[in-house]
């Protein structure tokens, strides 16, 4: 069941390889607690009182952070297979004519 174009679905595929590398890159450098990402922990207003106290929020947040961009690549990778099977579908359509 064809429900997008060829142009549309080749759009999709393109993002979805591109948010695919993105995603599981920054996931990566989550997990490995890369400190040039450390601004975007959302720390905020939360009251620590000690330095290893700030160590476990960090490590958490690392971590959070690390599995929502492995989610979203998982999400992309969904959008990749359908924008695919579009691609295909459209394809195989206008060879058959």
């Amino acid at each position: 069941m064809k429900f997008c174009g060829p142009k549309l679905s080749l759009c999709g595929i393109i993002i979805s390889i591109w948010g695919i590398i993105q995603l599981v890159a920054m996931g990566f450098f989550y997990y490995i607690r890369s400190v040039a990402l450390i601004e975007d922990l959302n720390l905020g207003e939360e009251l620590v009182t000690n330095v290893k106290e700030f160590y476990t929020l960090a490590d958490k947040k690392y971590s959070l952070n690390a599995y929502n961009c492995w989610i979203a690549a998982c999400l992309y990778i969904f959008t990749l297979v359908v924008s695919g099977h579009q691609f295909y579908m459209n394809n195989r359509n206008t060879m058959s004519l």
